[in-house]
């Protein structure tokens, strides 16, 4: 029985270490083969069928939801009057993604064309498309401060081209018509006579080029030599830089194209990204950790510095001439349109712009620009992108359409971009990537634990056999008495004058010299004492172990 004991201790420290060791090298090449997964998943590869189906056909929901500045005094702003407007909205569209002519090349690199279609969502807007709102009016004042340099004779001739047309310096139409284009009977003028200075041939609104369009030409890295490059830009139709600004720095395409970034994102990691609309590289900074739905992300949103001027910070002096902090001059990039980016509200630009526009109102939970994205595989998990667009207004003189207007950086609509994953997506990412890890890790730290606990058992039943052996002393002699006899292997009766408390069955006699050990002994037995006074002429050499081996 004591061998069985003790063989079972052993099977147990055994056990132990195994399982403690095969948790120590799941941690140890766990994390190896989880980012092995990541980057297999992560290249821009037909084969991988859940990565590149998600990059081609993007199965997330974008929503762009817009906000009109309403106009609350044209008339008084003519006579020079601080403007009023008052925001409208939002007016939601549903927009769709679809990539096309997807071209892959030798260098690791893939070509494509991104088309983009907004569709009105109802449910999900405050008010119609057929609603009403007024705005400055971009053909007149736009073209006032674009001509406000040519001959004052040109600037009259101007003026009687506007009052021939019935233009006004504000608009007041539908939604829909400002959003997705109106006819005018001055844009046709306009491009007949005058080509290249209005950048539609059609009709004329603020989101006429976006709605069915594309993006241009992208040119992107598929990762499969360095997945350090994946998603970046290699060329926007067919530039590696821009000419719009004054810079290399300012002119440079960084990042990715947008929508998906590189893997294994730290804190100290940046999302850099070119814009087609903004017209140059914009590039967001860490803010925090959190969660989306089950999911940890790092969330990742617009610095102040992003549109901040060349005084405030020097590395933007390539994006000038500038105004006030704040503000992104995009003229170069607009047809020499006096239109600035910004913001919403003017959030984080120069205080004083407030002052010059009331019925504005920053704040960073409705207007900040933010991405939050899972680090492990640089997919964005929830993303706002916000701005918003103005017009620079002034008197100009020979423009009776300008009025006395004060120069001002006049608001005319905000917009956010939104998306999240959500449904089957959220469901495949988080299984994948959330809780398969998790399994992973507690699996690892798992088998280390119960491997402890199982070595520390097998240890404690095996010292226990061991101090129970120890304390069964076996004796085994032959001695002669008076009055008995003992021969080995038999049942003892109780020794003379107590000296041993009891006794049970002996094994075999230990420097026996007188007596030979009968063939029917039985070995698998042993004498106990409890008592351990053993008399005197008991030598040690009679002593026995007390081990069956």
């Amino acid at each position: 029985m004591q061998i069985n004991k003790s063989r079972v201790a052993v099977g147990f420290i055994v056990a132990g270490i195994l399982m403690a060791i095969f948790g120590a090298s799941f941690i140890l090449v766990g994390q190896a083969v989880m980012n092995d997964q990541v980057i297999k998943n992560t290249v821009l590869d037909p084969k991988n069928e859940f990565s590149y189906t998600m990059w081609r056909d993007v199965p997330v929901p974008f929503f762009m939801a817009v906000y009109f500045f309403h106009v609350v005094n044209p008339k008084e702003i003519l006579n020079g009057e601080k403007p009023m407007v008052e925001q409208r909205g939002p007016y939601v569209y549903r927009k769709t993604i679809q990539k096309d002519n997807i071209t892959f090349h030798p260098n690791n690199t893939v070509s494509y064309r991104e088309y983009r279609s907004y569709f009105f969502e109802p449910s999900m807007s405050v008010g119609n498309e057929s609603d009403v709102v007024t705005i400055p009016n971009m053909l007149v004042l736009g073209a006032s401060i674009m001509m406000e340099n040519l001959p004052r004779g040109l600037r009259v001739l101007l003026s009687a081209t506007f009052k021939a047309f019935n233009e006004e310096a504000f608009l007041t139409k539908p939604v829909g018509e400002l959003m997705w284009g109106y006819d005018s009977k001055l844009v046709d003028f306009l491009n007949k006579y005058l080509p290249g200075m209005l950048p539609t041939s059609g009709k004329f609104g603020l989101f006429a080029e976006f709605n069915n369009s594309n993006t241009g030409l992208f040119t992107i890295f598929t990762g499969k030599d360095d997945i350090r490059k994946v998603h970046r830009v290699d060329s926007w139709n067919g530039l590696t830089t821009l000419s719009y600004w004054r810079t290399p720095q300012c002119n440079m395409i960084n990042g990715t194209a947008g929508q998906l970034w590189p893997p294994f994102m730290t804190k100290e990691s940046t999302l850099p990204f070119y814009s087609p609309d903004a017209c140059r590289s914009l590039e967001l900074l860490y803010q925090r950790q959190g969660y989306f739905k089950g999911v940890p992300l790092y969330r990742f949103n617009a610095p102040k510095t992003l549109f901040a001027n060349g005084t405030e910070y020097p590395p933007n002096e390539g994006f000038c001439p500038c105004r006030q902090s704040g503000l992104l001059n995009v003229s170069s990039c607009r047809h020499n349109s006096p239109v600035f980016i910004s913001q919403p509200h003017f959030f984080n630009a120069d205080p004083v712009l407030l002052d010059y526009v009331l019925g504005l109102h920053p704040s960073e939970e409705e207007h900040e620009t933010f991405i939050e994205i899972h680090p492990l595989t640089g997919v964005p998990l929830n993303v706002a992108v916000r701005l918003q667009l103005n017009l620079y207004l002034k008197k100009v003189d020979g423009i009776g359409e300008t009025g006395s207007i004060s120069e001002v950086v006049m608001p005319m609509i905000w917009f956010q971009e939104t998306g999240y994953i959500d449904g089957p997506v959220l469901s495949t990412f988080r299984n994948n990537l959330v809780v398969l890890p998790a399994v992973m890790e507690y699996a690892q730290y798992g088998f280390i634990g119960i491997g402890l606990v199982v070595l520390l058992i097998g240890v404690l039943l095996l010292y226990k056999a061991k101090v129970k052996l120890f304390n069964q002393a076996s004796v085994c002699a032959t001695f002669s008495l008076f009055y008995l006899h003992v021969a080995c292997c038999k049942v003892m009766h109780v020794l003379l004058q107590k000296e041993v408390e009891k006794v049970c069955m002996c094994m075999y006699v230990k420097n026996m010299t007188h007596h030979k050990r009968s063939s029917s002994s039985c070995s698998q037995q042993i004498c106990v004492i409890k008592k351990p006074n053993v008399p005197r002429f008991l030598k040690p050499g009679y002593l026995f172990h007390m081990f069956k081996l």
